[in-house]
């Protein structure tokens, strides 16, 4: 029996046949370690394999390019949704130059219900409202939530125009109706058709069908269909086969905690600040914060990145990244004592000030490996905390329970911020990594020189 080649020597077509076959997104690197094309796969194994047979050299998308392929890895992901949303993610921050689509900045759609009214909205958006709204999504395809939410509204009959209706005020008596009221698809509170009680009895009904209690519905349309067509309605058993796939791409959408887009939700520093100096008790606004993240690659070429925000904003040229050295294998907890252990002497070197908070991502598993960085170095650390994802806990040293904060709290906001920009900037460099003679160093990256011609 022959051996299975090394993943250091295996080309990309032995390669894959050692992925999985779940979701994810593969990542083909040419020769430099450069990124230079990902896509998303419902099978990986299956998915990327099919870039290296030989109806490939045939195929115009990719004919030109495959050739500079010389290696290849994967990330997973929990659903094929999942695997959409974390290709657009890296399609975004790296723009690899052979990946067409997605390197613009759109935002994926949320379906966005408010709650501060007295007769709440629904409505499809790519620009959330930052308090009194429930979110769903970000959803994957735009058309398809346009057509769920139109579906939706033939069944819960809410509105999705843009009036500031109050219940009591007279003046609507005299407004008239839009057309989807004719069609009996909306109970037009414009015109006080539907008391506040009434029309938040819809609204609940129709969370609880996007919070997962679509059973009822789904089985009493697909009963219509099959009456439809029993009865030779073809036209409509067609009508009601499109509503029922309409509502079940409810459920491809990813989970707001998690695909969060930055660019998408505003965060107000000060508030953020401030928000912060009072729920970790501080003596006085913090203006500096320093956020340690950890990213590997099927266990290897495991990386740490250092972002700096200043006064509530991002300050780039504060960025570092970190090779990890002394680890092998897979351990975050060793990875982070590596990486703040760097950057505390990379400061007294430079006898730079540290920051007023510094945050890792993670529970307290990382935060105690953070602390005992400090505490071998002999450092008084400052304010260290950290953040972990699932639940969006923050822990604190010595406090045994988390401090668990609203999701829409500008503190929160600010640190998820922060986090996710760590994240976004390990991920980058991750695949960046073999390009990079000098990735590692706590220094500031040299400027750019111009091209020489001559090389």
């Amino acid at each position: 029996m022959s051996e299975e080649p090394s993943s250091a020597t295996a080309s990309p077509a032995e390669k894959v046949r050692t992925f999985p076959t779940t979701p994810g997104v593969y990542v083909m690197k040419d020769a430099q370690g450069r990124v230079i094309y990902l896509g998303k796969a419902k099978n990986l194994r299956s998915r990327a394999g099919s870039y290296f047979q030989k109806t490939a050299e045939t195929d115009k998308r990719i004919c030109d390019w495959i050739g500079e392929v010389v290696d290849i890895d994967y990330l997973a992901a929990d659903s094929e949704v999942d695997a959409l949303l974390l290709e657009a993610r890296l399609i975004k921050d790296i723009q690899p130059k052979h990946n067409q689509d997605l390197k613009d900045d759109k935002s994926f759609p949320y379906l966005q219900i408010t709650t501060g009214e007295d007769f709440p909205r629904v409505n499809f958006t790519r620009e959330p409202q930052d308090r009194n709204v429930k979110l769903y999504g970000p959803f994957p395809r735009a058309k398809s939530l346009r057509g769920a939410i139109q579906v939706l509204q033939r069944i819960f009959k809410f509105r999705t125009c843009s009036l500031e209706i109050e219940e009591g005020d007279p003046r609507w008596r005299w407004f008239r109706p839009c057309l989807l009221h004719s069609i009996d698809q909306c109970t037009a509170p414009c015109n006080l058709k539907i008391d506040k009680d009434a029309y938040r009895t819809d609204i609940r009904r129709l969370r609880l069908f996007l919070d997962g209690k679509k059973d009822v519905v789904l089985k009493e349309l697909g009963d219509d269909m099959r009456e439809a067509s029993k009865a030779l309605m073809f036209e409509k058993a067609a009508r009601l086969r499109d509503e029922i796939k309409a509502l079940e791409t409810l459920n491809l959408r990813g989970d707001l905690a998690k695909h969060a887009q930055p660019e998408v939700f505003y965060v107000d520093p000060r508030k953020g600040l401030k928000g912060l100096k009072n729920v970790l008790k501080l003596d006085s606004i913090p203006r500096t914060i320093d956020c340690v993240d950890i990213a590997h690659l099927g266990g290897t070429e495991t990386v740490g990145s250092l972002v700096t925000f200043i006064d509530g904003l991002p300050f780039k040229p504060g960025y570092r990244r970190y090779k990890i050295k002394s680890v092998k294998g897979v351990d975050d907890y060793a990875s982070i004592r590596e990486v703040v252990s760097r950057r505390i002497i990379g400061l007294q070197e430079r006898d730079e000030p540290f920051p007023d908070i510094f945050l890792i991502d993670g529970g307290k598993g990382q935060l105690s490996a953070a602390l005992d960085a400090f505490e071998t170095l002999k450092v008084v650390p400052p304010t260290v905390i950290s953040l972990a994802k699932r639940e969006e806990e923050i822990y604190l040293p010595g406090r045994s329970d988390p401090i668990v904060l609203s999701r829409r709290s500008f503190a929160l906001r600010l640190l998820q911020y922060a986090r996710d920009e760590a994240h976004r900037f390990a991920q980058h460099y991750h695949h960046m990594l073999r390009h990079k003679r000098t990735f590692g160093e706590d220094v500031p990256p040299p400027p750019k020189k111009p091209k020489d011609s001559s090389k």
